[in-house]
């Protein structure tokens, strides 16, 4: 029997059955969107979703995907949401993958019935695609 060590780590747990891994990437877009594809539907006008920034007010000041809303997470209420219409698509984004704030702002928007896409790797992803912010 080969040393612990000796055994292949991708490949150790074998990868999914192409019908499950079918099933999974689909989902997965589902609820998730790039930074490059939140440009290029921003840039070309076919944004059919409002952009949320759900960081603080300063923090957005200080700089922003440009279009975006700012909303912190934590205000997101129906309440605050009264200007959009019921079937409109948020896609919400914070700092970067090492912040939950996008995850928190999405579950607040599900909870309400809305739905909701994350953009990956909020600000951090916008910038290393070469993208720049706005600021107010």
């Amino acid at each position: 029997m080969p040393a612990l060590d000796d055994q292949p780590h991708v490949t150790s747990i074998p990868a999914a059955d192409a019908t499950a891994a079918l099933a999974h990437f689909e989902a997965l877009l589902a609820f998730e969107t790039d930074c490059w594809d939140v440009h290029e539907d921003l840039t070309t006008g076919r944004a059919a979703f409002v952009l949320l920034d759900v960081r603080s007010p300063d923090l957005f000041a200080a700089g922003h995907v440009p279009g975006a809303v700012n909303l912190p997470h934590r205000r997101i209420t129906e309440r605050n949401l009264g200007a959009f219409p019921a079937d409109t698509t948020f896609v919400v984004y914070c700092a970067g993958p090492h912040c939950n704030g996008a995850d928190k702002a999405a579950v607040r928007l599900a909870g309400l019935g809305r739905p909701v896409k994350k953009m990956i790797g909020g600000i951090t992803g916008w910038l290393d695609e070469g993208f720049t912010l706005a600021t107010s």
